[in-house]
């Protein structure tokens, strides 16, 4: 078994998991806005948080701002959805290289116990 693909199969894991945390994070992003653009087509009054206040706004300046920042989120998001399954292929191609060689590498063991 190679060490080196081991290494390169924890580093993809390492990966995986550093889009993962980021996946969720723009997911959570995502249901944010999408709660602010609901609760906001329900209100006719509307405030925009500036640093520790909040000053009244044009809804339709908001709807548009929010909903910029919405497709933005969904951009990167897909992003991370398809870095994620590029990711899972790699490693499941090369933990299947690693088993072949295992079961290899057992086999030639084996063989000369024999």
């Amino acid at each position: 078994m190679s060490a080196e693909k081991v290494q390169q199969l924890q580093l993809l894991q390492h990966n995986l998991q550093n889009i993962q945390l980021q996946k969720q994070q723009y997911q959570s992003q995502q249901l944010e806005l999408e709660s602010a653009l609901k609760e906001l087509n329900t209100t006719e009054k509307a405030y925009k948080i500036v640093g520790k206040i909040m000053i009244s706004s044009s809804k339709d300046e908001l709807l548009k701002d929010l909903n910029g920042q919405k497709e933005l989120v969904d951009v990167r998001l897909k992003n991370f959805i398809e870095q994620e399954k590029r990711l899972q292929q790699q490693m499941e191609t090369l933990q299947q290289e690693v088993m072949k060689e295992m079961t290899k590498d057992k086999n030639s063991t084996e063989n000369k116990e024999e």
